[in-house]
C-alpha cells in the first residue's frame, strides 16, 4: 500500500491514495476557515469506518438486515505532546427489524479482535472502548425528531 501526502500550503494539506482517491488535512487553528478533518480525526474515522465494514458484512453473512447503521466516536488526548489518543469509546448504533444483542456483539468482538487492521494497530496503546444501542424505527424516528428539535434552538 502506498500513499502520498502533499503540502498546500500553511496547515492545508492534500492526500493522494494509490487508488487515486484525494483526502483535504487541515489543523487551522481556532477560528480559522478549514479545508478538510485533522489528521487525528482521520484516524478516528478510519477505526470507526475499519469497523463497521467488518460489523455490516458479519451481519449480512449471519442473515441479518440492517436499515440504518452508525458509530459515535469520543476520544480522550494526552496533555502533553505528542498529545497522544488515551481513550477511544465507540457506540455502535443499529437499526434493523431481526438483529439481536448476541449476533450484533458477537460482529462486534469479531471485528475487534480478528477483522480491524486499525483496531489492531491502535489496541496496544490505547484503551479503545465500545457499547452498541440497537434501535427499532420507531426509536430511530423519534431520535431523529429529538435531534432536528435540539439543532433548532442551537
Amino acid at each position: 500500500m502506498r500513499t502520498k501526502v502533499n503540502w498546500i500550503n500553511k496547515y492545508h494539506l492534500e492526500g493522494e491514495t494509490e487508488t487515486g482517491h484525494f483526502i483535504h488535512m487541515d489543523s487551522a487553528p481556532a477560528g480559522e476557515e478549514t479545508k478538510g478533518p485533522t489528521p487525528k480525526e482521520l484516524l478516528l474515522q478510519a477505526l470507526a469506518g475499519c469497523t463497521m465494514m467488518d460489523v455490516s458484512l458479519i451481519l449480512e453473512k449471519s442473515r441479518k438486515h440492517v436499515d440504518k447503521f452508525w458509530i459515535d466516536v469520543e476520544a480522550d488526548t494526552a496533555k502533553e505532546h505528542p498529545r497522544v489518543f488515551t481513550r477511544i469509546h465507540l457506540k455502535y448504533n443499529l437499526i434493523g427489524q431481526d438483529l439481536d444483542n448476541k449476533t450484533v456483539e458477537r460482529a462486534i468482538e469479531l471485528s475487534r479482535e480478528r477483522y480491524c487492521s486499525i483496531y489492531g494497530m491502535l489496541q496496544e496503546n490505547v484503551d479503545i472502548t465500545y457499547s452498541y444501542e440497537l434501535f427499532s424505527i420507531v426509536d430511530f424516528i423519534n431520535y431523529v425528531l429529538e435531534d432536528a428539535k435540539a439543532n433548532e434552538k442551537v
